[in-house]
């Protein structure tokens, strides 16, 4: 194996590949059903968003996207949807900063597409009108999660006594 971290231009070819895409998890429920189909008002929708990345391997990467939708009409529940979307992706060639960048941004843009239409599906045949998934900026929400961050570690900073030792 080839160690040649100097940073020279050409020394690393940077190589993405998406080698596997698929469920993890799926659910979807109408814990009131069917008396929730005969609910008059208007519905509240409210999604929640996470992302976890692991290491598989030597410069193998598992993303998963997770999207909870869960819709109420007043305190009844009218359905939970969730799904965990992931993909294998092998990554090498990139420096720590671009690697974080690519697995926080451009891995979840390529899962964006399966889940929005896993989604969909879930809540079209569960009996209820579509639900379109909306887009979502993950390069907003990397560069928020880079500032939380780095404030975080000022926070910390400023907590150690005088010589740096805690």
């Amino acid at each position: 194996m080839a160690e040649q971290n100097n940073g020279a231009a050409g020394a690393d070819q940077a190589q993405f590949t998406i080698q596997k895409i698929y469920v993890k998890d799926v659910s979807f429920e109408v814990p009131n059903a069917p008396q929730v189909f005969n609910e008059q008002g208007q519905p509240n929708l409210e999604l929640n968003l996470n992302q976890k990345v692991g290491r598989v391997g030597d410069g193998v990467y598992e993303v998963a996207l997770g999207i909870t939708l869960t819709c109420k009409i007043e305190d009844k529940t009218v359905y939970l949807a969730e799904i965990e979307q992931a993909g294998l992706f092998g990554l090498s060639g990139f420096d720590e900063r671009t690697l974080d960048m690519m697995l926080g941004t451009y891995c979840p843009n390529v899962l964006f597409p399966y889940v929005r239409q896993a989604i969909s599906e879930l809540v079209t045949q569960g009996g209820f009108p579509p639900f379109y998934l909306q887009p979502i900026n993950f390069e907003g929400l990397y560069a928020e999660g880079l500032r939380r961050r780095a404030e975080q570690a000022q926070a910390q900073a400023a907590q150690l006594p005088e010589g740096g030792n805690a």
